[in-house]
């Protein structure tokens, strides 16, 4: 790729490499041959955006068509939506005003007459049409409460509202469903069982029969990320140079991160499709933002946006806020009741999803990598105990379960105990009360290995920053782990919290970045035809983003500002390569390609054979898991998580001629080389010609996996998938080990910083530090 600009200052436009004879930009006539038979809806769109992606409110969305399963789930998805809004509203005001609580909580006596006047004999149940008023007498209350009025209006403007959307999203259902099935040749029961990466082939394919896009002869697989990403990824980068999210000290927790659906939907509406926002026409950055001398006025337009922004949601606060309480009462009260202890799982914050998110990383492969992390990432935080509190739960579990087991034999000796006034209440409570203290007592049988443990994670995950390597042990870096792998009760309290403070942040913590926003939005957007204004960083350049304290020394000029943070262009090269076998990247990441595979074999040259680190897979894989037998994916990573402590166990003369033959034998480092090295020796077909390692190609599990296990024609897919994934854990360590180890050569080991300061949005001028010697790395 050449960059016009001579300097990074400036907005500027990216030519299309991959096509020689694409049309010029200034060709004011375009001839294209279109094939007769073929001249559908969907020949030359104009707007791909829509076709591609989901955007707000547009409805042409072929990747979420594919990920939502087809026209009839997407269908009924939006009508349950509506659905859910009306039964929520309805059944909140039946509950306000059609219920008579003193009845129904027995403080009032009820007289039962029969139909014809006559008085039954008193009873003392109390039934549920006793406690429900009649029809007129509620709807009087309903009309004589002007509040009640006044939100059922409302309630009732935004329903219909979403009910026009709704409409006009099922016409464009309707046509994605009939260019699969007449343009892809996807029939509509088979699209579950068709993988996105044929759906993109396809598409790629149509393009050079059924010309889709005018500016360019074919589509590459990076054109479509961008299109399905373009916003995600601005997002993505804003996360890497530390402009989102919000950061601020609360006290007694600490610093906190605060990143919520809500907040992110106003981000999204003020920089991407609102009205006044950044973009115009879904894919073009304003020419006024393109232009460095109007930078300061921008600013305090956007300040101007952002104060309006908050002003409203301030507003609309009391109603969005009961909205949330609402809907987390009717969604999350059952499964407290039933699982009390779900509350305290975790799951991956929206903070987490984007800091550890890829450039050009879809949806569905973020999600199945994040899930693949979750348990080691869930021994790692519970590997961390506290005494004093872990005494305090057992003696509150004794307490409490002692209480617990007396109701329950009362209960059990005489069912009539169960009548008694809060009774049934205590039972409840006490039985939460045990749930929540046996969680902060640590398992008996729990081997103390944070190392380890967050190594694996990091083979998941991909990125860490660097002051977590060898302090795995310490309160702080499970503490910013946390802001990545957040409790379940801490989402939703943020959740119904972010009504409030979202209004406040906007007014006064985002206004103050207005002008780093501005530089960013400018500073790291180009435009490359046929698919519009994109992140400079989705374009996985190296020469203007890479880092040469990751392996790209010598083949970037990127300065400390243009550099992506925690080695984020490399990982995501190598990820997209790995993902995209058949994309044919630029020359500046085709030498990045080349440099890694040649460096992946000199390491591995020097490091214990594959033979051998396979035979410690399942000693590997009992230490690291408690799942039982493991997959050959899982065993290559079970291999080389598990060797260097194996090795820095083993003792005796052997032990030391192998170091000396081996050199470093522990490093993981070594071992992931040695493993990937072995995925170039082709066994079985290639699925493309430019994959990093040919993951599809190479089996070396059939030395490790029994006959029964081995992948027949149905499993292949599926298998192909595992490896790819396991491919880019091994070269996700491997990348974090030579890094640490240039880090621990070109400088004295720096303090710990938090992980809000791990990148700056701030310009430097301080040149990159050189990078060692191949041959020095694993010395």
């Amino acid at each position: 790729m050449e960059v016009s600009g001579s300097h990074y200052g400036d907005y500027h436009r990216l030519p299309d490499y991959e096509e020689e004879d694409s049309p010029p930009e200034d060709e004011k006539e375009l001839l294209v041959h279109v094939t007769e038979g073929l001249k559908d809806s969907w020949h030359h769109i104009k707007n791909l955006d829509n076709f591609f992606t989901k955007i707000s409110f547009q409805t042409l969305h072929i990747y979420h068509f594919h990920q939502k399963n087809g026209f009839a789930c997407m269908m009924l998805s939006d009508v349950f939506e509506l659905v859910q809004f009306l039964f929520v509203v309805t059944f909140t005001t039946f509950l306000l005003c059609c219920v008579e609580y003193d009845v129904l909580f027995a403080n009032r006596p009820v007289n039962h007459t029969h139909p014809g006047g006559g008085a039954l004999p008193e009873r003392n149940k109390v039934t549920l049409p006793d406690a429900i008023l009649p029809t007129p007498q509620c709807a009087q209350r309903i009309r004589s409460s002007g509040w009640i009025i006044f939100l059922l209006v409302m309630a009732a403007t935004f329903w219909v509202y979403r009910l026009v959307k709704v409409l006009c999203s099922l016409l464009g259902y309707w046509e994605i469903r009939t260019f699969y099935t007449k343009a892809l040749k996807i029939p509509s029961d088979e699209l579950c069982n068709c993988s996105w990466q044929e759906v993109q082939a396809r598409l790629i394919s149509l393009q050079r029969e059924q010309p889709m896009c005018v500016h360019k002869r074919e589509l590459s697989e990076l054109d479509i990320h961008h299109r399905v990403l373009r916003f995600k990824n601005y997002l993505v980068a804003m996360v890497n140079k530390a402009l989102l999210p919000v950061r601020f000290r609360l006290p007694l927790l600490g610093e906190a991160v605060f990143l919520t659906q809500g907040l992110k939907y106003n981000l999204e509406l003020l920089f991407f499709w609102g009205p006044g926002s950044l973009f115009q026409g879904k894919w073009s950055l304003q020419p006024q933002y393109k232009r460095a001398g109007a930078r300061l006025e921008l600013a305090r337009r956007l300040g101007r946006g952002m104060l309006l922004l908050g002003l409203a949601n301030l507003l609309l606060c009391p109603f969005i806020l009961v909205w949330q309480v609402l809907y987390a009462f009717f969604s999350y009260t059952e499964v407290l009741k039933r699982e009390p202890g779900s509350l305290g799982a975790r799951r991956w914050s929206l903070f987490g999803r984007l800091y550890l998110r890829h450039f050009n990383e879809l949806d569905h492969e973020l999600q199945a990598r994040l899930s693949r992390g979750y348990k080691p990432a869930s021994k790692y935080m519970n590997s961390f105990a506290s005494p004093l509190l872990a005494l305090l739960a057992r003696n509150v579990c004794f307490f409490a379960g002692s209480l617990l087991a007396v109701l329950i034999a009362l209960t059990v000796y005489d069912e009539d105990v169960l009548t008694v006034q809060h009774i049934l209440t205590a039972i409840t409570l006490l039985g939460v009360i045990v749930t929540v203290a046996r969680s902060f007592i640590p398992d008996e049988h729990l081997v103390w290995c944070p190392e380890q443990l967050l190594q694996c994670v990091l083979a998941h995950i991909h990125y860490m920053p660097d002051h977590w390597q060898g302090n795995a042990h310490k309160a702080e870096t499970r503490e910013e782990l946390a802001q990545l792998f957040q409790y379940k009760a801490v989402f939703i309290l943020e959740e119904l919290l972010s009504p409030i403070v979202t209004p406040f942040l906007l007014i006064f913590a985002l206004r103050a970045k207005a002008l780093d926003i501005i530089d960013f939005f400018r500073n790291f957007s180009v435009e490359v035809v046929g698919v519009g204004d994109i992140c400079s960083f989705a374009q996985l350049d190296i020469r203007n983003h890479g880092n040469p304290q990751w392996l790209s020394q010598g083949r970037t000029e990127a300065s400390v500002y243009q550099q992506a943070e925690n080695g984020k262009t490399e990982l995501s090269l190598v990820h997209f390569a790995i993902t995209n076998p058949r994309w044919q990247p630029p020359p500046e990441s085709s030498l990045f390609i080349g440099h890694l595979k040649e460096k992946v074999q000199q390491d591995a040259a020097h490091a214990p054979p594959a033979q051998r680190l396979l035979a410690e897979a399942p000693l590997g894989a009992s230490f690291l898991s408690d799942e039982g037998p493991c997959t050959v994916p899982e065993a290559l990573l079970a291999s080389v998580l598990a060797h260097p402590v194996l090795a820095a166990g083993s003792g005796g003369l052997a032990s030391q001629a192998e170091r000396r033959r081996f050199g470093q034998l522990g490093s993981a480092a070594g071992a992931a080389a040695s493993i990937l090295a072995s995925l170039s020796c082709s066994q079985l077909p290639r699925r493309g010609e430019n994959a990093v390692y040919q993951s599809d190609s190479t089996l070396p599990g059939d030395s490790v996996a029994p006959p029964e296990t081995r992948p027949g024609p149905l499993s292949r897919s599926v298998l192909l998938s595992e490896f790819a994934s396991a491919e880019m854990s091994l070269h996700a360590i491997y990348m974090h080990e030579l890094h640490q180890q240039q880090q621990h050569q070109t400088s004295p080991r720096s303090p710990s910083q938090p992980l809000a300061q791990a990148a700056s949005p701030k310009p430097s001028s301080h040149p990159p530090s050189p990078f060692p010697s191949p041959t020095l790395l694993l010395t």
